[in-house]
């Protein structure tokens, strides 16, 4: 059967760009081998955020003394961990569900099995050849697993775990050790040591988060240390035992126990299937233009595949992009743009410059920085750890960077987003009249502030 776009996986990126094709009256089809929804959905972005708003509400009736709620005995506030694990199936469940009946509602086609690419206009799914003018490929990513002695032994044995099997484990672990300072060894690490695990995070480097802006760096650090999560810095992992590890840092090796490891070293993009297609790639995965284009004409990659930004509303993003080029317009995407969430408590969330490149980019710039602590809806809800920072260019105002540490940051940012996207200013900003009390007026008093800063000087 001929179509005008077949897309190969159904992850956020590729479910959402065959919606947005049928919508354009595109003839589409999509192959998916597993669940729709890819990783985010089954094993990433939903059911950790599930599993951390049980961890909420169990820290929440921990410390509900201070919010004037006397419980006489602590000891009694047990978790159950089957239940909340069924939860998390539940919700990801309506979900995938949800997703599939939106694919056939909009007249999707839907192949279940593996996609074989053979050329630029066809793709063979369980002995088919299914036939089209363009593909967007959207297969995803899989963990990096590092070659450590012992790594794949503990793989086997299920000591060693992945993101996936730390969703799935059939009781909370007493000791969880962490590869990796990222933003999914942050999340977990912050899951784990709100339910009573105690969490090593293991860094080969001197910071966590290395991407991020160095005060949200700082800030987290603290906020990881206050839950008791342990952190050593320039620390590798020698090899795997069968119930601990052998670390090596300054001052040499020594052996820490552990029930489970879980390796969080970043992805790497699936690559099977698309052999024959001869497509250039780089360091993180397919190379594609600013229309998420490759090298091969009327072929796209999206999502984990082109490796800019393993995130899925980035993919969805890039699947609408990438389907409205396919359809003749002339869209780019700016990653500039793109907003980083990360669901600690509290939540980071970041767009735009941090203050170290906006600095080496830009030749003069405001910052204007402000606490949580003097906000009077995180005083209200006793949650007033964490900052908002705005970075603008200071020859116009216009905001280039925004960096948020809040119970609700992951929600700020898109005002943000929303305004760098209009190339708005601080002045627009500060004009915007928000609702009090609420923990977004902050946003509105930074950009008061960033006038005042550009007014002084």
């Amino acid at each position: 059967m001929d179509y005008d776009i077949i897309v190969l996986g159904g992850g956020p990126g590729g479910y959402v760009a065959a919606i947005k094709a049928a919508q354009m009256n595109a003839k589409t089809a999509i192959i998916e081998m597993g669940n729709f929804g890819g990783v985010c959905l089954n094993w990433g972005c939903i059911p950790t955020k599930t599993l951390l708003k049980s961890a909420k509400v169990y820290q929440y009736i921990l410390n509900s003394s201070k919010y004037g709620i006397d419980i006489d005995d602590l000891s009694n506030v047990n978790i159950n961990w089957e239940k909340m694990l069924q939860r998390k199936k539940d919700v990801v469940k309506k979900l995938t569900s949800g997703v599939e009946f939106l694919l056939k509602n909009n007249k999707v086609d839907i192949y279940r099995g593996f996609g074989n690419v053979i050329d630029k206009n066809s793709i063979e799914v369980n002995g088919n050849r299914l036939s089209c003018k363009n593909i967007i490929l959207s297969t995803g990513s899989s963990p990096n697993i590092p070659e450590i002695p012992g790594v794949k032994d503990g793989l086997k044995s299920g000591f060693v775990i992945t993101s996936k099997e730390a969703l799935e484990l059939l009781k909370i672990p007493e000791k969880l050790v962490i590869l990796g300072g990222g933003v999914i060894g942050v999340e977990f690490a912050t899951l784990y040591s709100s339910l009573g695990t105690k969490v090593t995070i293991i860094q080969n480097m001197d910071r966590i988060l290395e991407f991020m802006d160095h005060d949200v760096i700082n800030e987290m650090e603290d906020i990881l240390l206050g839950l008791g999560v342990e952190i050593l810095y320039n620390t590798s992992i020698v090899k795997v035992n069968k119930t601990d590890l052998t670390i090596k840092d300054k001052d040499g090796e020594r052996d820490i126990d552990a029930d489970n490891l879980l390796i969080s070293i970043g992805r790497y993009a699936n690559m099977k299937g698309l052999e024959k297609l001869n497509l250039e790639t780089y360091r993180r995965g397919v190379k594609t233009n600013e229309k998420l284009e490759t090298n091969i004409p009327g072929v796209y990659a999206i999502g984990d595949l082109n490796g800019v930004f393993n995130l899925a509303h980035v993919a969805s993003a890039e699947g609408i992009i990438a389907v409205e080029n396919i359809m003749g317009e002339d869209k780019k995407i700016d990653y500039r743009k793109a907003p980083n969430c990360i669901y600690s408590f509290p939540e980071m969330a970041a767009v735009g410059y941090n203050e170290v490149d906006a600095r080496n980019k830009f030749k003069d710039i405001i910052v204007s920085k402000l606490p949580l602590s003097a906000n009077g809806k995180a005083l209200a809800e006793g949650e007033s750890t964490g900052f908002i920072k705005i970075i603008a260019d200071k020859e116009y105002g216009e905001i280039i960077g925004v960096h948020i540490i809040a119970p609700t940051a992951t929600d700020m940012v898109s005002e943000i987003v929303t305004t760098m996207e209009l190339e708005g200013t601080i002045y627009d900003v500060a004009r915007v009249i928000h609702p009090h009390p609420t923990i977004s007026e902050l946003v509105m008093e930074a950009a008061h502030g960033a006038v005042h800063k550009n007014k002084d000087t």
